[in-house]
């Protein structure tokens, strides 16, 4: 585990704790998106660790980024992880705060990649089977590659369901080759 995600876990808990104790959920799970996306850029991380940059100054800036839904609460959040040098490790907070999020509302994202698009009726179907098989409502992006000539790759979580044609011929290449 990342120094960075380590840092990230009592401030993903706290502003979770916070947010479900306020039904905010889906505010601070924006703000803190928009946040990660603000800090990651290489411009705005340049200015992040500079000596000559007051914390109070990075908050004015990223503010903004918060939206309109976190108010004072969000604010404050800034100043702290500006206080304590911590706005770098934004990305990973955003990242436990929502699986935080996702585990609590038994949610899961699911991506579903196939080899051509999937009408709404399939699309209806898959998802129910994977929530069912996962014991929890799913979230499905979907997406397609050509390159898998056939099927779906399904990810959940840690879990990866290869049924493409590219797949299957993958691991029959692997047992010729052994």
């Amino acid at each position: 585990m990342s120094s960075l995600s380590q840092i990230a876990r009592p401030y993903a808990k706290a502003v979770f704790q916070l947010a479900r104790e306020q039904s905010t959920l889906p505010a601070w799970s924006d703000g803190l998106g928009q946040l990660a996306e603000v800090v990651a850029d290489d411009s705005v991380a340049a200015l992040l660790g500079h000596p000559r940059v007051e914390p109070a100054t990075l908050v004015d800036a990223l503010v903004p980024a918060l939206g309109d839904g976190l108010g004072e609460q969000g604010r404050n959040f800034l100043a702290v992880l500006a206080e304590q040098g911590r706005l770098s490790a934004l990305p990973d907070i955003k990242l436990q705060f929502d699986a935080l999020r996702a585990e609590a509302e038994r949610t899961v994202s699911v991506s579903i990649t196939t080899a051509e698009s999937v009408d709404a009726q399939r699309q209806g179907s898959f998802a129910e089977v994977i929530a069912k098989r996962l014991g929890r409502e799913v979230k499905i992006d979907w997406a397609t590659d050509v390159s898998l000539i056939g099927g779906a790759v399904i990810r959940a979580e840690d879990l990866v369901i290869d049924g493409s044609i590219r797949g299957e011929l993958q691991r029959l290449q692997k047992q010729i080759g052994q």
